[in-house]
This record gives structure tokens, C-alpha cells and sequence, in this order.
């Protein structure tokens, strides 16, 4: 797992709109002729001229890359509870399907709020081509309570989820499947009835919530196409980025 930090770089204050010394030192000069108790105080302009350039906030953002699981590895079993709608969805619930896409995303991420809209718009496609989603939450409500189910519930309403979006309280599913960062992606195939096995552990395209690159989601759909035909996915994926997964303060690892 590698993290490093985005940095955004707000600029405060509007020099530019400051007179400059010239018309300041004339300004300055047309007045003399006024009473003293006519005069303007410039001591507060003199200042903002002088004033050193505009500050510069920067706000760092803790990032996380998907890393260290093997293609080829089975889906872990799970039994989790959906909030919106109390449902309990295991694994062999999807089992009827070719291919499975499992996400870890919540509801604060910036890098997932980055893309939500067009994770639902990827899933409402490919779930008609025969594509089964789940998306799970493993933050902990602890450090962050509105990653909670009440919340998760009123963000899957909100955006019109197609798929279930489980809780898990516990954390031991994201521990099992190797996850550490929202969103990160699995996607297992599977051959008649052989268990689910991963082909695909990468980023939705590479887009961020600060690059100015549009979002696509070539990559993911670049793999789930190939899933689906039966055709092999290269190796060579770019790992997901986003936000470390919040766990429980006692259990962080």
C-alpha cells in the first residue's frame, strides 16, 4: 500500500485591484492643499500596498492506492446487511452471474463523491448485460459517523443505487478481500461453477477529484466488457486511488 498526500492550493486576497505607488504618490500630493482636518488618512491604503502577496492555504488530503492482492484469488464469503432496505446479501447470492463486481466506497470520500454519479451510470449499464454489483462500507462510524447506515441509506436513495450497499460493521470483509481504500474495485468471473476468481484490481480511469480529467471509466469498463465475452484481461492494471479505509481506532492496522 503506498500513500502520499494531494495538495490543493487556494489563493486568498486581490492585489490586483490595489492602486499602485504612482497614483498613490500623486493622490497624495493633490491633497496637501486640503485643511489638515480635511485630509484623508491614507495610512491604511500605504499598508495594503505594502502588504506582503497573498497568502497561500494548502489543504492536504491523505491518499491510499489498491495494492497487494492476486489476481486469480476467490472471492471471500460475506453476509451483510443492507441498510435501505434490512436485506441480508451473501455471496452465493450472486452466483447465477458470470461476472462480479464488488466496490468499497462511502459516503464522505471526496474521491468517491468524485465519481459516484458515474459509478451509477456504469453499473445501470453493464447490471443489464449481465453484470453483478455490490458496493460495501467498512468506515468505521466511530472517527467518521456519517459513513453510518443511516446516511449509507439515504445515499443509496439519493443516487438511485441499482446494486445493494452493505455494512460492514465489523471490518473483517474488507480484511478477507484485501481492501484498504474507497473506492477500490474487484471484479471476479467465474467458469460454469467454479468460485468466483479476481481478473480485474485497478482504478476506475484516471481521473481525480483535482486533475481536470474527465471522467470515463475506461478502465473498468475496458475490463468488465472483456469479462463478459470470456476474453482475458491484462495484467497490467493501474491500481485505484482514493482514501484510506477508516478503521475502528482500536483494530487500525
Amino acid at each position: 500500500m503506498a500513500a502520499s498526500a494531494a495538495v490543493t492550493t487556494v489563493t486568498y486576497g486581490a492585489s490586483h485591484l490595489l492602486p499602485s505607488r504612482s497614483t498613490l504618490s500623486i493622490s497624495s500630493r493633490r491633497l496637501s492643499s486640503f485643511s489638515p482636518s480635511k485630509r484623508l488618512d491614507l495610512s491604511n491604503l500605504r499598508r495594503r500596498v505594502n502588504a506582503p502577496p497573498p497568502r497561500r492555504a494548502v489543504v492536504r488530503a491523505a491518499r491510499t492506492e489498491s495494492a497487494g492482492v492476486k489476481l486469480g484469488a476467490r472471492a471471500p464469503n460475506f453476509e451483510l446487511q443492507e441498510p435501505l432496505t434490512g436485506n441480508l446479501w451473501k455471496l452465493e447470492d450472486f452466483e447465477l452471474y458470470p461476472s462480479l463486481l464488488v466496490m468499497f466506497i462511502c459516503n464522505h470520500c471526496p474521491f468517491v463523491i468524485h465519481l459516484k454519479k458515474d459509478i451509477v451510470k456504469l453499473c445501470n449499464f453493464y447490471m443489464k448485460k449481465g453484470l453483478a454489483v455490490v458496493a460495501i462500507s467498512s468506515n468505521s462510524v466511530v472517527t467518521h459517523p456519517q459513513d453510518g447506515p443511516e446516511f449509507m441509506a439515504e445515499d443509496a436513495k439519493n443516487f438511485k443505487y441499482p446494486f445493494p450497499y452493505l455494512y460492514d460493521e465489523s471490518q473483517e470483509v474488507a480484511r478477507e478481500f484485501g481492501a484498504v481504500c474507497t473506492p477500490e474495485f474487484f471484479l471476479y468471473k467465474k467458469d460454469g461453477r467454479r468460485p468466483f476468481e479476481l481478473v480485474y484490481h485497478g482504478q476506475f480511469d484516471d481521473s481525480r477529484p483535482s486533475n481536470n480529467i474527465p471522467v470515463t471509466g475506461r478502465d473498468l469498463s475496458l475490463a468488465i466488457d472483456l469479462a463478459l465475452s470470456c476474453q482475458p484481461i491484462p495484467s497490467n492494471q493501474k491500481p485505484s486511488v482514493g482514501c484510506s479505509i477508516k478503521w475502528h481506532p482500536e483494530t487500525e492496522s
